[in-house]
């Protein structure tokens, strides 16, 4: 499960990157002001998740693993509904947004749970 982790969290990663410069470069002159700062939201979260799975992978102790979980439904729930609504403008989609905060906050704490528990 380590290099799942590791693997799952490095392809967030990349994407993230790959989406902010897509955003920075060819979306500001597109998007008005508050969907550019949605988008950016976005890349945010993403790539803060995305570097706490890949801690997770690199630490492999297997009780943060849900956690990892959890995050990773979060960027997809969270981050891509931002994408995707600041790409489409279709506002239901930001109803799957809160869904995805939910689930960023149960990854972080589940870390939290689980680092206090005795090993």
């Amino acid at each position: 499960m380590k290099n799942y982790w590791i693997t799952t969290g490095a392809v967030f990663g990349f994407l993230a990157v790959a989406l902010g410069a897509f955003g920075a470069h060819q979306l500001k002159d597109v998007l008005p002001p508050e969907m550019m700062d949605i988008f950016r939201t976005g890349v945010l979260y993403h790539i803060i998740h995305a570097v706490m799975i890949t801690a997770i992978g690199f630490y492999s102790n297997p009780k943060y693993f849900k956690a990892a979980l959890f995050l990773s439904i979060g960027i997809v729930l969270f981050s891509f509904s931002l994408y995707t609504y600041t790409l489409t403008g279709f506002k239901p989609l930001a109803i799957i947004t809160p869904f995805g905060g939910v689930s960023f906050l149960t990854g972080w704490l589940l870390i939290l749970i689980s680092s206090l528990k005795k090993s």
